[in-house]
């Protein structure tokens, strides 16, 4: 018998509540992706205001900022994840992994001891 596991990890710390979850993780690695938090709202199904929201949201609970963003202009502007930004996405990604291999190894264990007519 196998079965399949998707875990979702959102960490909450502090008592104002601060989260760091697989939403947030998305939309990162979404302006990692697009250079752009629009383009990673619209990826994502969401709107400018809410993604906007999320990441003034995650910069303010971190001891460094997650995203820079660059005023349009000449240049263009644009924006970017930040190394704390990219070992804040790093970090949650492997902690994903690392969970669901534990949950998954503790899983097959589990139903081994169950008949296959299950």
């Amino acid at each position: 018998m196998k079965a399949d596991i998707k875990l979702y990890i959102r960490a909450q710390a502090g008592s104002a509540g601060v989260a760091i979850g697989p939403g947030k993780i998305a939309l990162l690695e979404g302006i990692a992706d697009t250079g752009s938090i629009t383009a990673a709202a619209k990826k994502l199904g969401m709107s400018y205001r809410r993604a906007w929201l999320l990441v003034q949201e995650t910069n303010s609970c971190l001891v460094e900022p997650a995203v820079a963003t660059a005023a349009g202009g000449q240049d263009g502007g644009g924006t970017t994840l930040t190394a704390a930004g990219e070992e804040l996405v790093r970090r949650y990604r492997e902690l994903e992994r690392q969970t669901e291999g534990a949950v998954k190894r503790e899983l097959d264990k589990l139903l081994r001891a169950l008949p296959d007519d299950h």
